[in-house]
């Protein structure tokens, strides 16, 4: 091989190398042969993954019900309850 062809070889595999250690291509592999740390990680990252929905829920529907409290008359909504369930009751 020519020389040309040699240091085009040689950018290629550091810039392979490279990306493989932006990847951390080592780390994923030590994790997937050690099943402890595997089953750790799993575990850390549901229950991360579980207060966060939760959290977000919370604070979702907290805004959901100021916005309704702000444009909607709760006692009007209380009456059409009270209407339903006398109409429920005299159906029995």
């Amino acid at each position: 091989m020519d020389e040309k062809k040699m240091s085009q070889i040689e950018a290629r595999l550091e810039k392979i190398a490279l990306d493989l250690e932006k990847v951390k291509l080592a780390e994923y592999v030590e994790i997937m042969n050690n099943p402890k740390k595997l089953l750790y990680t799993n575990f850390i990252s549901g229950l991360a993954r579980g207060l966060g929905t939760a959290i977000g829920l919370t604070v979702l529907a907290a805004i959901l019900f100021y916005i309704l409290k702000q444009t909607v008359n709760l006692p009007l909504i209380g009456q059409y309850i009270a209407d339903l369930l006398d109409i429920i009751e005299n159906y029995r």
